[in-house]
């Protein structure tokens, strides 16, 4: 699978590169069935204050792209690893009921 991060109003360290790419790098045991070149994760990982008074509120988004389907996650919290980990799970169950539609 290929990962392509962004970020905006974030600083995209090389510590959270790193977390992005493992986490959902993960998800790639349950896409074995699509041929690798064809599955790509566009991650895009944001800092928002816009409508929030107090503290940081961070946004993750991942656009899972899978042969003849596009899975899509999104989660605000305020720990940027929270939503990452937050979106790797609701992606998950997402492939899980895709592939159970591919096989019936």
């Amino acid at each position: 699978m290929r990962i392509d991060i962004k970020s905006r109003e974030l600083d995209l360290t090389e510590p959270l590169k790193k977390y992005i790419d493992t986490r959902i790098g993960s998800l790639d045991k349950y896409l074995k069935r699509f041929n690798e070149g064809l599955v790509r994760a566009e991650v895009e990982v944001a800092r928002s204050t816009q409508h929030h008074r107090h503290g940081d509120v961070y946004y993750a988004e991942v656009n899972l792209t899978l042969p003849g389907k596009l899975l899509r996650a999104t989660h605000e919290g305020g720990d940027v690893r929270e939503c990452i980990d937050k979106v790797k799970d609701t992606l998950q169950r997402e492939i899980d009921k895709y592939k159970d539609q591919l096989e019936n």
